[in-house]
């Protein structure tokens, strides 16, 4: 599945939820990640994100769609960073 994260967390916890999600996804903006996803790996991510996130001020969006095929991106202005992989 295709995997699009965003997220709103305060400044002392940007780094580590920014570091964590770099494991997992591409990064394509500040606060931004996407990626290919196996159900199970989802989960983790999730898992290890609530152990880092305060849930009573922080908020993490996930947009779960079946396929990439899915996924229309439109960039206006700089593209900060491709998740196409380059062969």
């Amino acid at each position: 599945m295709y995997v699009i994260v965003v997220y709103d967390v305060e400044q002392k916890r940007v780094n580590r939820v920014c570091n964590y999600l770099r494991r997992h996804l591409h990064w394509v903006q500040n606060s931004a990640f996407e990626g290919e996803l196996t159900e199970s790996r989802l989960a983790r991510v999730k898992a290890g994100l609530d152990r880092i996130i305060d849930p009573t001020s922080d908020s993490v969006y996930f947009y779960v769609l079946p396929d990439r095929r899915w996924v229309e991106k439109q960039v206006l202005g700089q593209v900060k960073n491709l998740t196409d992989n380059v062969i």
